[in-house]
């Protein structure tokens, strides 16, 4: 699963960014083993993902429904 650039993250929906905040990898795992490329991908992937936990927070958070309906394994 790859990281949402930040405009798709400001139109998604709460279940989406749920879903993401879930499911998406810690940011910079996807340049592990790329010592050139980590630092920029984790400064990328860390605004994605400090933004889709600032607009989950804004939209009601992670309700224990949208929790069981996403499940735990993807």
């Amino acid at each position: 699963m790859s990281y949402p650039s930040l405009d798709r993250v400001e139109k998604a929906s709460l279940y989406e960014l749920c879903s993401w905040q879930r499911f998406l990898p810690s940011p910079g795992m996807s340049a592990i083993g790329a010592p050139a490329e980590f630092e920029a991908k984790l400064q990328q992937e860390a605004e994605v993902m400090r933004r889709i936990v600032e607009r989950v927070k804004a939209l009601g958070g992670f309700t224990p429904a949208i929790s069981k309906s996403l499940g735990f394994e993807r």
